[in-house]
């Protein structure tokens, strides 16, 4: 007997919704480990580290409801590249979750020495990166190409100031040898957050995918150019 596809419609609306939250809770860690980092605060480690679980657990669910939307309600076209993208949206998620655990544990061993530099770079990547996961998700919830576009052109930024970030730590690294340590740790974070943001770049690739039904990894800097 067919499914009613009003039933479809409805548990698919809330698959987006739970992918919406579970972005927000991710999102959530990654402030909390830029805040520990820039307030030097070590307290604020171990929620970031608990929060995981809670992250790791919405991905089985998620999991879960995708695959009985598949089984159930066995979806074409457009629907059927909805359920697929947030498969892969689900597992991207999950990795900003525990690269937020990694800027967490690099931003405890960081405020053990004393500060290497002002800190100005690196937060502003935290708050891009942020940036490009919320409206990447928000563009996979509105089908919106033109904002995952966007979130695109944001990834280049992000780069920009990554390599910035190498190139001025590794002069402080080159004249004190105080500052090693410490200053790898800071270049670790920056590349934790270049990879968040290549999560968020693969969540508007996918909202590409599921509106236009062309495959755009790999082809993300012709997009920009064009």
């Amino acid at each position: 007997m067919a499914q009613d596809p009003r039933h479809f419609a409805e548990e698919l609306d809330e698959l987006k919704q739970r992918l919406l939250f579970m972005g927000g809770l991710a999102e959530e860690r990654v402030r909390l480990a830029m805040r520990a980092l820039v307030e030097r605060d070590h307290s604020l480690v171990a929620e970031i580290i608990g929060g995981d679980q809670t992250i790791n657990v919405m991905q089985l669910e998620i999991d879960d409801r995708c695959f009985k939307l598949l089984a159930l309600y066995q979806p074409m076209a457009v629907d059927l590249r909805a359920i697929v993208a947030a498969v892969k949206i689900n597992s991207d998620l999950e990795r900003v979750g525990d690269l937020a655990v990694n800027i967490a544990e690099a931003a405890d061993r960081y405020v053990s020495h004393a500060p290497v530099k002002a800190l100005i770079d690196l937060p502003r990547m935290g708050t891009l990166a942020q940036l490009m996961l919320r409206q990447a998700l928000d563009a996979f919830v509105s089908q919106d190409i033109k904002a995952a576009h966007e979130v695109l052109a944001q990834d280049d930024i992000l780069d920009a100031l990554k390599n910035q970030i190498f190139r001025e730590l590794l002069t402080y690294m080159l004249g004190d040898t105080r500052t090693i340590e410490p200053g790898i740790d800071l270049i670790l974070i920056s590349r934790h957050l270049e990879r968040i943001g290549d999560h968020a770049t693969n969540i508007a690739e996918d909202v590409i995918f599921i509106v236009e039904a062309r495959d755009v990894r790999h082809h993300a800097g012709d997009l920009r150019e064009s």
